[in-house]
């Protein structure tokens, strides 16, 4: 798999998108959680409600503007973050740069999930599209999960779906075409966008999937051809998923299929 170095105009066409002499976060008015509010996030609105009021003092509504690093590869895990609006994506950065989406985070999940103090990252995550989550303190999280009960058993199955998805990218990224792996990118984001339409840069995709901005050029404008996009000035807008979902083929559907698996099996828990 070919990688390709964050490049200077990308980082900073990503400080642009920050207010300047804005904080690290945006935190809502207290009170900043709800029952209905935290059920945006579906791990969280698997909890059993006690369950969930129980995480209440410790859950704190946070923006998450685009662009930003909630952790980086090797730092202390201080926070988890649920997000509800936001997507997030998990990279790999190597010394020189060269960054590699290995996963993406939506709704549907946590970041920054650590059963040991002192625990680091092995991997960034970064926000990619902007939105609201909840974040509580790593600790937090550690204390509840070793009370027992529904929370532990969550986790661990949304552990095994995300370890599915990273698993299914590493594959995809060694056998799967250039058009493969924008289809499944592109799916990725809509099974957590609220419409068909995406506002991100070829130069960005190009980033995430660790390929030559030449290359997704290309590739978008084949989709755009065969009528399944129409790409315009940093916004995708998605006319036939059905033609994404097979064109990806087994880059996306394994993937799904085994996600979706899992995640039913956590909102039985």
């Amino acid at each position: 798999m070919n990688n390709t170095q964050l490049s200077v105009s990308a980082k900073n066409s990503l400080s642009r998108t920050m207010p300047i002499g804005s904080s690290e976060f945006k935190v809502a008015s207290r009170p900043v959680v709800s029952y209905s509010g935290a059920q945006q996030n579906e791990l969280l609105a698997a909890l059993p409600r006690e369950a969930l009021e129980s995480l209440f003092e410790h859950l704190e509504l946070v923006q998450l503007p685009f662009g930003k690093e909630l952790f980086e590869f090797g730092s202390k895990l201080e926070y988890v973050y649920f997000p509800t609006t936001a997507i997030l994506s998990l990279l790999y950065v190597m010394e020189d740069g060269a960054t590699t989406e290995i996963a993406v985070v939506g709704h549907e999940g946590v970041v920054g999930v650590s059963m040991f103090a002192g625990e680091r990252a092995i991997c960034t995550a970064v926000v990619q599209s902007a939105g609201y989550g909840y974040r509580m303190k790593a600790q937090a999280l550690r204390d509840a999960f070793n009370l027992g009960g529904s929370l532990p058993q969550l986790l661990m199955r949304y552990n095994a779906a995300l370890f599915a998805q990273m698993a299914q990218n590493a594959v995809g990224g060694r056998h799967s075409s250039i058009e493969q792996k924008l289809c499944r990118w592109l799916l990725d984001r809509l099974d957590r966008s609220p419409s068909n339409e995406l506002k991100v840069t070829q130069e960005m995709i190009s980033i995430m999937l660790g390929v030559r901005r030449e290359s997704i050029t290309a590739a978008a404008g084949k989709l755009q051809e065969d009528g399944m996009i129409t790409y315009r000035r940093g916004n995708i807008t998605v006319i036939d998923r059905e033609g994404l979902e097979r064109y990806a083929g087994e880059c996306y559907k394994v993937a799904k299929i085994e996600y979706d698996r899992l995640l039913a099996d956590v909102a039985c828990c």
